[in-house]
């Protein structure tokens, strides 16, 4: 399983758009989807986020939940990758990043023409997109774990 997550949302940019943090709000949905794939019961056995500020911080509240430490990797820093490559031989893998980078990819493995929304998740396996939730479907399901 590959599981997408957009970080949340940021500050407003006034310059190094890498260097913008999450916001108030970023920082609750981040801590809400990581606490929500635990109430899941999601097992995740790799965590690999954008190097950007507002992705890293995002990987880094959500893993608090899983019990993860998020590895940085430029090849989600923005633009095309390749997420079956990124993810082999991990397991089950978060990847925690940017649009439309993540749509994208979404759209080249299943097919599906989605927008994920700052703070979503999108869960994919064997070229199928299983869900995709909102960061307040996400909020709901941490609430009720």
């Amino acid at each position: 399983m590959i599981y997408l997550l957009r970080h949340g949302d940021a500050e407003v940019g006034h310059g190094d758009d890498a260097a913008r943090r999450l916001s108030k709000k970023g920082e609750r949905q981040s801590l809400n989807a990581g606490r929500a794939i635990a109430a899941m019961e999601i097992t995740i056995d790799a965590c690999i986020a954008s190097t950007r500020v507002r992705a890293i911080d995002t990987a880094y509240l959500a893993c608090n939940a899983l019990n993860l430490v998020p590895q940085p990797t430029d090849a989600l820093r923005g633009g095309p990758f390749d997420a079956s490559e990124l993810t082999a031989g991990r397991g089950d893998v978060l990847l925690v990043g940017h649009e439309p980078d993540f749509s994208n990819e979404i759209a080249w493995m299943t097919g599906a023409r989605v927008k994920l929304k700052k703070g979503g998740l999108a869960i994919l396996a064997q070229n199928t997109l299983h869900a995709l939730l909102r960061p307040a479907d996400l909020e709901l399901i941490a609430d009720r774990g």
